[in-house]
């Protein structure tokens, strides 16, 4: 499944990254790379963006990128 149907409250294990370099690289550097456990925290009232934790950071992601995060959980 992808990043995109994750509920609030619900975790999840990053199995991969399909995005392109410069986001892919910020995101790894925050922490989410491929076996990191993620959480979403709530959803914007419209949907889009999302806000999810990360290695102890917030971080919000537009719902374009959440369906390229495949994850497990």
């Amino acid at each position: 499944m992808t990043l995109e149907k994750l509920r609030p409250g619900q975790r999840a294990t990053v199995l991969a990254l399909r995005l392109r370099e410069p986001l892919r690289r910020r995101l790894e550097d925050l922490g989410l790379a491929e076996g990191t456990e993620i959480r979403c925290l709530g959803r914007s009232p419209l949907g889009d963006p999302a806000a999810f934790l990360i290695c102890g950071s917030a971080v919000a992601l537009r719902r374009a990128d959440c369906r390229r995060i495949e994850v497990e959980g």
